[in-house]
């Protein structure tokens, strides 16, 4: 059986829980936050868990993880 590539533009952006779920980060944290509350801002820092309907597509892409 030969190696599976990894696709490297997941790879940067989803990683593993100790559970094994996996997390992700918020969007809308990038540009133009000048107009978004401070409240609004601190939680969209925090990490996110990938929705379990989306989890089998993100581990596809990461045969390794």
């Amino acid at each position: 059986m030969p190696k599976l590539k990894t696709r490297r533009s997941a790879a940067k952006r989803f990683r593993k829980t100790g559970s094994g779920k996996i997390m992700r980060r918020h969007a809308f944290k990038n540009h133009l936050l000048q107009h978004k509350s401070p409240k609004r801002k601190r939680q969209l820092s925090n990490p996110a868990l990938v929705d379990e309907r989306d989890a089998e597509n993100v581990r596809l892409m990461l045969p390794y993880l």
